[in-house]
């Protein structure tokens, strides 16, 4: 078996190609690797260059990709814990896993893994998620950061 280590690439389709550089850009913090004009269409760095990869293609430019509703982004658990008041600070509204807004991540107990969801400007659902070091629970989840806080104690 193949072990997968991270997201490499991702494709969403999005209605307006350059908004979504601008939002990806400078909201979301992916180096923008590639704008192609002829399509439309952008490709993205996530992590750096030469890491995983995700791409935008504009609505009708590339018929053989179906649009993504979803898309995990793996980082630092303190950015997580900062998520949601940083894209509240930018406009947009961090929810939970039932598109519950929320102020402070969730946690999956039986990964567990912080997360907070947000949508971009075409309503694919995006993710910030970082693994824990806590053991899994067998709760399915998900519990505010805030729960899990007070059930890792005991």
């Amino acid at each position: 078996m193949i072990r997968v280590e991270g997201l490499f690439e991702a494709h969403i389709t999005v209605s307006d190609v350059e908004r979504s550089i601008s939002f990806y850009r400078d909201v979301v913090g992916l180096e923008l690797g590639i704008a192609q004009q002829e399509r439309p269409a952008a490709f993205f760095w996530v992590g750096g260059r030469g890491g995983s990869m995700m791409g935008i293609f504009g609505a009708g430019a590339a018929s053989h990709f179906q649009k993504c509703h979803h898309v995990a982004f793996q980082v630092k658990l303190d950015d997580v814990l900062a998520a949601p008041r940083r894209l509240r600070e930018v406009g947009i509204t961090p929810f939970g896993g039932r598109r519950e807004p929320i102020d402070e991540p969730i946690v999956f107990p039986w990964m567990p893994a912080a997360s907070v969801f947000f949508d971009d400007p075409d309503g694919n659902v995006l993710e910030y998620i970082a693994m824990l070091p806590d053991p899994p629970r067998p709760e399915p989840g998900p519990v505010s950061w805030s729960e899990w806080q007070a059930i890792h104690k005991t």
